[in-house]
């Protein structure tokens, strides 16, 4: 393998298969489309999860777990639901294995076929309404708030580690409610979570809005989103929050016994983010030389790396770092020490910039005559000589500096790469040369946006919640618009 990677500028999907294999977060599985998760990419994955469940469990939600696999007959109930998911579900049709009569090895029972075929999970809402069925009988047991950690599988075709994968890690929320205003509020705040986790641990700037649509989930009546630029140029959706009306209660006839004694079907949420946000965090963050991480959720904070001057100064240099590394761990800090001496410094320093870690500490026999080391940021490649008094403060104050700085950045090129058009010659013109979000009118038609979606590959990504009322024509039919929409070629 060669040691530089290929950048950003060359080619910046290779680049980003590139970072993800060399920086230790992933790689390829046997089975096709789907991968696996190595230590440094799943550390990466817990801390997140841990992150967003104390979150979850914050706002009064509690885990619980559903089964992998789901009943056809399930997935027909809800029309819209249905036609989302039919083209990527993994269908178990047998039971049963046996030895190949012809002697060739293990083939399908055909004896042990299902009565009924079972779909692999592709989402929850179908099993999880089945049995909210038998949970909600009155106003009593509302609201139900509950989410899953699980996996979950989508037949993808066309596979990249992390962002579309035949199988991924998730969490999905799915919360029953007496009202659809309190249904709407509960959609918002989860909303909510989601962006203040990407934005304050993700240092991933992010837009609120509503999808069109189009691009709505299958089975919603409304589709919240949190929209993410990455650096070249294309939006990712790093999260979604669903109020799905009353439409999957009434496909499994889960009612409710209000105050008035009469009976309501209940309202209903669901919400999710997966491991595609490993990916957004790699896009959004790195570098030709390898990952960059937030420091709030890398899996290493600190790396200590001794410089030894012959085998006689490795002992006191050891000592000095496990003395330094505890004050430390003391203060919460995740810190790795190198006190192997079989690799040269260079080749270390070059490894954990690949690998994104916030902050490296070098420790020499000088620096211990001076009480001094010397500190090395990721994300500007600044160094800067540290006195090791009081270096445990020094280091907890640089590593929010650090994480501020990644925001303020990814915040200021989204700035930089939003871009407002009046024409569609400008639309076509910035989407071609210049990329990023684009602000245009849109008026308002499903038919519009499948045009434009054919002519450009740019998608709605999303209609802000912060959206100002502006008289004007849509870019494409010059039909009258109220408002500006942000469309995106997106992955």
């Amino acid at each position: 393998m060669s040691k530089t990677l290929t950048t950003r500028k060359q080619d910046y999907s290779q680049w980003y298969n590139e970072l993800i294999l060399r920086g230790g977060l992933a790689d390829h599985s046997a089975v096709r489309g789907c991968m696996v998760i190595k230590p440094y990419g799943y550390a990466l994955w817990e801390n997140m999860r841990d992150e967003l469940d104390r979150q979850f469990k914050a706002t009064g939600h509690q885990n619980a777990y559903f089964p992998l696999f789901i009943p056809k007959s399930f997935l027909s109930k809800e029309a819209a639901h249905v036609d989302g998911f039919a083209k990527e579900c993994a269908v178990v049709t047998h039971y049963r294995l046996k030895n190949d009569p012809n002697g060739k090895g293990i083939i399908v029972d055909p004896e042990a076929k299902l009565e009924e075929e079972l779909i692999v999970r592709p989402t929850s809402e179908t099993i999880i309404w089945s049995t909210y069925k038998n949970w909600i009988q009155s106003y009593r047991d509302l609201p139900l708030l509950i989410n899953q950690w699980a996996n979950v599988v989508r037949w993808e075709m066309r596979t990249r580690l992390f962002l579309r994968t035949a199988e991924f890690l998730w969490q999905e929320g799915h919360t029953a409610h007496a009202s659809k205003e309190e249904a709407i509020e509960e959609t918002e705040r989860m909303l909510d979570v989601y962006a203040n986790f990407a934005e304050e641990y993700m240092a991933l700037p992010v837009i609120r809005g509503i999808k069109s649509p189009n691009e709505r989930f299958a089975g919603a009546e409304e589709t919240y989103c949190i929209e993410a630029l990455m650096q070249d140029g294309k939006a990712l959706q790093a999260g979604t929050s669903h109020f799905l009306g009353q439409n999957f209660a009434k496909a499994f006839d889960v009612k409710f016994s209000t105050k008035d004694n009469t009976e309501e079907y209940v309202w209903a949420t669901s919400w999710g983010v997966s491991t595609r946000l490993i990916g957004a965090l790699v896009m959004a963050h790195s570098d030709d030389e390898g990952l960059v991480l937030p420091p709030k959720i890398a899996p290493i904070q600190v790396v200590f790396v001794p410089i030894y001057k012959g085998p006689d100064s490795k002992p006191a240099i050891d000592a000095k770092i496990k003395e330094l590394a505890k004050q430390l761990q003391a203060k919460g800090v995740r810190v790795k020490m190198d006190l192997d001496d079989a690799a040269r410094p260079g080749w270390k320093f070059a490894e954990y910039e690949m690998q994104g870690i916030p902050v490296r500490i070098a420790l020499g026999a000088r620096d211990m005559e001076n009480n001094q080391v010397e500190v090395a940021r990721r994300d500007t490649k600044e160094k800067q000589v540290m006195s090791m008094d009081n270096l445990d403060s020094h280091i907890v104050d640089l590593l929010s500096a650090i994480q501020n700085n990644l925001f303020d950045r990814a915040q200021q090129f989204r700035t930089a790469m939003t871009t407002e058009v009046t024409t569609w010659e400008e639309f076509v013109d910035v989407l071609d040369n210049k990329t990023g979000f684009v602000s245009a009118h849109w008026d308002g038609t499903p038919e519009t946006e499948e045009k434009i979606k054919e002519l450009t590959k740019a998608t709605i990504r999303c209609i802000p919640l912060n959206n100002k009322l502006e008289a004007g024509k849509c870019i494409l039919t010059g039909n009258p618009s109220t408002q500006r929409v942000l469309f995106a070629r997106a992955y």
